[in-house]
């Protein structure tokens, strides 16, 4: 029994006035963010310029402070003035936009600081209208109804969920679960509403609890198990291309939005791009789909996997083959597999980015110095082992568990124990049409003119 905060999410069927509603909180969210955005960077700039003219620090305009509980109290001295209509919506629609201000207002003077991993991050932006919609409940009337077909939202009321929510309405039955908050959103053409909720999880142990399964993933299939096993890449994008350029072709026909002309969209146009937004949404649900049973399989059936720490973004640079690489979702199956494992008890092992499980024979431990992609047979020169690529990488990605390899973090071998070997380097010739300079004191010797006495 482990406690852990999951998210339900739940399609809903709106009717008109509950989508104009929705449409109304999200709104309210998006104006408190741009109000509270547009107040902390009109006292930045104006300290920046004091700053300019060698004015003390002790006589700068005060800071104002960016926290979720000053916003919010700020917001309510000023809510009459700047938005008289704000009783129209729930007040947590305001609350939920000066929260995530705070938040991110946090988060870019950490990545300035250098306190916070990942890649810098810019300060916040406005919201534009066709920014995603989203809005959040903390407090107020929201959870389930007894039917399991409705839930309720404050100051809107009761919404028809697209489906039964009897999985979530069980455990809150039982109390195993509690609802702590509800986010709404619009996405892919439609509204959803996503529960966070704080629930006893009692999954079940994996059927072999001694057993490694290495995982290798690739764009041929879309994962190769060190037991043999091959799941086939289902390739839901390539299936719906022919229909997706057929559509995006339409809709460059139509007549589309113009923000410099003012002009707005045609209903054709807006009909076929609501086309492509299910389609792009379908194939988005299938993938999903097929990598949450993917990943439950693994973590069910085993008690060990290794996975690979892949450079995805680098991968993607591949022109030729960045749609396909995108298309398999390497890094969603790996997070999956992580959160998963950790619900039942399961250990994930990372293999590091530079191991060469791809290059190192599975049976005898030596490492190629080259081995091309298009080499999908891998034969050792040492033992003659042949086996396919990507199942020799799978055994090697199990080996690190089972300790068979001398040294997992750099990959040493028994022909190289200080690490990798060297890759072949080719010596190009010095000249002109290289456009590699000759080192120092080498090249022809000119003889020298005799001189004329």
């Amino acid at each position: 029994m482990v406690t852990v905060i999951q998210a339900y999410r739940f399609a809903l069927d709106p009717t008109a006035g509950q989508h104009a509603a929705l449409r109304s909180h999200c709104g309210a969210q998006r104006y408190a963010f741009n109000w509270g955005l547009a107040r902390i960077k009109a006292n930045l700039d104006q300290r920046a310029a004091e700053k300019t003219y060698d004015i003390p620090g002790d006589q700068l305009t005060p800071s104002v402070s960016w926290s979720a509980y000053r916003l919010r109290k700020d917001w309510n001295q000023a809510k009459d003035t700047v938005a008289s209509w704000w009783a129209e919506n729930s007040k947590e629609a305001y609350s939920s936009g000066l929260a995530n201000l705070g938040t991110a207002l946090g988060n870019w003077a950490a990545s300035a600081k250098g306190t916070r991993q990942g890649s810098r991050l810019g300060f916040p932006r406005f919201k534009g209208r066709r920014s995603r919609a989203s809005c959040r409940f903390t407090t107020g009337a929201f959870g389930l109804a007894d039917d399991r077909r409705h839930v309720t939202l404050p100051r809107i009321g009761m919404v028809r969920t697209h489906e039964s929510t009897r999985k979530l309405a069980r455990h809150v039955q039982r109390g195993t679960a509690r609802v702590r908050s509800a986010t709404v959103s619009f996405r892919t053409g439609r509204w959803f509403v996503a529960f966070s909720v704080e629930i006893s999880r009692a999954d079940p142990p994996p059927a072999q609890p001694g057993s490694v399964v290495g995982v290798d993933l690739g764009v041929t299939s879309l994962a190769v198990l060190s037991t043999g096993e091959v799941v086939a890449n289902s390739r839901r994008l390539e299936t719906a291309l022919r229909e997706l350029r057929r559509l995006q072709r339409q809709v460059a026909r139509r007549t589309g939005p113009d923000r410099r002309a003012r002009r707005e969209p045609s209903a054709r146009w807006r009909k076929t791009q609501a086309r492509v937004t299910r389609l792009h949404a379908a194939v988005a649900n299938a993938r999903r789909d097929g990598l949450h049973k993917l990943s439950t399989w693994l973590v069910r059936a085993h008690g060990t996997v290794v996975v690979e720490d892949l450079n995805v973004a680098g991968m993607l640079r591949n022109r030729r083959l960045a749609r396909h690489i995108a298309g398999v979702g390497m890094a969603e199956l790996r997070r999956q597999v992580e959160y998963k494992a950790e619900w039942a008890g399961v250990r994930v092992h990372v293999a590091d980015r530079w191991y060469p499980s791809s290059k190192t024979c599975s049976g005898c431990g030596v490492v190629k110095a080259k081995l091309r992609l298009s080499e999908r047979t891998y034969t050792c020169d040492a033992c003659g082992l042949i086996c396919d690529r990507d199942l020799n990488a799978a055994r090697n990605l199990a080996a690190l568990v089972h300790g068979e390899m001398s040294s997992p973090s750099c990959g040493a071998t028994r022909n190289e124990p200080a690490g990798n070997p060297p890759k072949t380097r080719t010596t190009r010739a010095t000249g002109t049409a290289t456009g590699r300079p000759a080192p120092p004191g080498t090249g022809q010797r000119r003889r020298r003119k005799a001189s004329a006495t």
